[in-house]
């Protein structure tokens, strides 16, 4: 590429945390109109590399230069007035506002009325509605995002990044909450983005998507930068080897064993909520792997939330082993042999301020109490390390120490710890929402090697999964969620992408 066109350039970045150098002397040049890629594992340096490119963090050596020339970035502010703009990882959004309020965060719109300064709803309104529509993007602006789910939320988050006019805009892991639907309407955005002159640096560790749309990947291992490359000259398997440092060949596990009886039936689950799910049936064995799939607003979160005692539902039935259950909040559920991963881990998993052995052991502290306590009632440290420092090396968690705390870990790091949250539980049924949300290639593998232990243990899995490869790769059977009603089950060799497709494409298509 044309090296008087880099709009973005980093040099010699390093960046240190407590026990851990994120980052050792990382180089990376941007050209104006491209998709420059970024991967590596867990704990590579990615978002940290990112970060500092906007401002979040300050390198502890190195520089960086917009349009050739230096700046120095001491906050996010900088960062924007510089041309750059950043969709994160965890989302950051303000919950309890609207959607126009979210887009214009920080650049409000004003009027002045009689020399009063009020803000302009009118003009923020007809702006935001101007670029749903150049983005083809179709939400209320006046909706509150409190009523909607993740993945609206990521769609929003992308609007307000591009809303910025900026020179370069880094995703970092853009799509991990969309749907194969969205995840196309963002490429398409990509491409409309990169035929004006804008760069994007983007950070995934889904491999399909990254040679779909990237002119230049660059890989990274443990803070290093492994190397620059045209995405064009790449394929799957050397990726993944230079990632990972490793030969991988499979990428799902093999399963050579059989399902059982019936552990979970679910008849005629209506939520209480009127817009959400209605009349949902379906069981799962022991020893299944049952994935459920569907688009944005299939209420696949709802369902399983209201499963677990989260969300209140109107009518129907959750049967285990026999045995009709009241969920009514998730204490009731844990204590039946519930578990559930959920999809937001910023929002609805960590604990950011709190350590890794608080953040692993609370689910299991609360439902066993005496595992933890002494018998003047004080906890004992000693059994909470243990359980801890066991699921870190199991789930190969990499952090400096297990008194450190869970936000200085990566995402996902992060991840990991939340799921041995709940395998330390030890449930008969692990729900899991977006699992490998923003896990490397070979942290997937650990994950779903662990999953397929349980199910061989006779324990139900159920996933709920938007990433198509996945789904198809580690489920035994597919329910397809459509409008909040079930569309279809598939299995065998019946589930397929096309299938999956068409069954959450319409409701009214699939009844019989």
């Amino acid at each position: 590429m044309d090296q008087n066109n880099i709009v973005l350039e980093m040099r010699n970045i390093s960046k240190q945390f407590p026990g851990v150098k994120a980052l050792d002397k990382v180089s990376l040049a941007v050209h104006a109109g491209s998709v420059h890629a970024v991967m590596g594992e867990n704990g590579a340096g990615k978002s940290t590399l990112m970060k500092c490119a906007f401002g979040i963090y300050q390198p502890d050596e190195g520089e960086v230069f917009v349009g050739g020339t230096q700046v120095h970035l001491s906050d996010t502010r900088d960062a924007i007035d510089a041309g750059i703009s950043m969709i994160h990882q965890e989302l950051q959004v303000v919950r309890s506002r609207n959607v126009m309020e979210n887009v214009w965060l920080g650049r409000v719109p004003y009027k002045r009325v009689l020399g009063v300064k009020w803000v302009d709803r009118k003009k923020m309104y007809k702006d935001t509605i101007a670029l749903f529509q150049g983005l083809g993007i179709e939400i209320d602006p006046k909706a509150n995002l409190a009523r909607l789910s993740v993945s609206y939320c990521q769609l929003i988050e992308i609007v307000r990044a591009v809303s910025c006019d900026a020179k370069v805009i880094i995703m970092d892991e853009p799509t991990s909450s969309l749907s194969e639907n969205e995840a196309e309407l963002l490429f398409r955005i990509i491409r409309q983005l990169t035929s004006k002159g804008v760069a994007i640096i983007y950070i995934s560790h889904k491999i399909e998507e990254i040679l779909q749309i990237s002119d230049e990947v660059t890989i990274m291992r443990d803070g290093i930068k492994v190397g620059t490359w045209p995405a064009k000259e790449l394929d799957n398997r050397t990726i993944i080897n230079r990632m990972v440092g490793r030969e991988m060949t499979n990428r799902f596990p093999i399963r050579n064993y059989a399902s059982g009886e019936t552990h979970l039936e679910i008849r005629q689950l209506t939520s209480a909520d009127p817009k959400s799910f209605q009349d949902v049936s379906f069981s799962v064995r022991k020893g299944e792997i049952f994935g459920i799939g569907g688009l944005i607003g299939a209420q696949r979160t709802e369902l399983i939330e209201s499963i677990f005692g989260l969300r209140a539902v109107k009518s129907g039935e959750i049967i285990k082993d026999g045995i009709t259950l009241h969920n009514t909040c998730p204490r009731d559920a844990i204590r039946n042999g519930f578990a559930l991963l959920t999809e937001e881990r910023r929002e609805t998993g960590i604990i950011p301020m709190l350590s890794i052995v608080e953040n692993m052991v609370i689910a299991n502290q609360a439902i066993n109490r005496r595992r933890y306590t002494g018998k003047a009632g004080f906890l004992r440290s000693k059994m909470r390390k243990a359980d801890t420092a066991k699921f870190v090396d199991a789930l190969s968690i990499k952090t400096p120490a297990i008194s450190t705390q869970i936000k200085y870990l990566s995402g996902g790091n992060q991840q990991k710890v939340v799921l041995a949250r709940w395998l330390l539980t030890e449930p008969d049924i692990l729900i899991l929402d977006e699992p490998t949300r923003g896990i490397d290639i070979g942290a997937k593998y650990e994950i779903y090697s662990l999953l397929v232990e349980m199910a061989k243990q006779g324990k139900s899995v159920i996933i709920v999964c938007s990433e198509m490869p996945e789904l198809i790769g580690m489920s035994d059977r597919v329910m397809v969620m459509c409008e909040g009603r079930v569309s279809g089950f598939l299995e065998g060799d019946q589930i397929q992408d096309q299938a999956i497709m068409h069954l959450a494409s319409s409701y009214e298509n699939n009844k019989e």
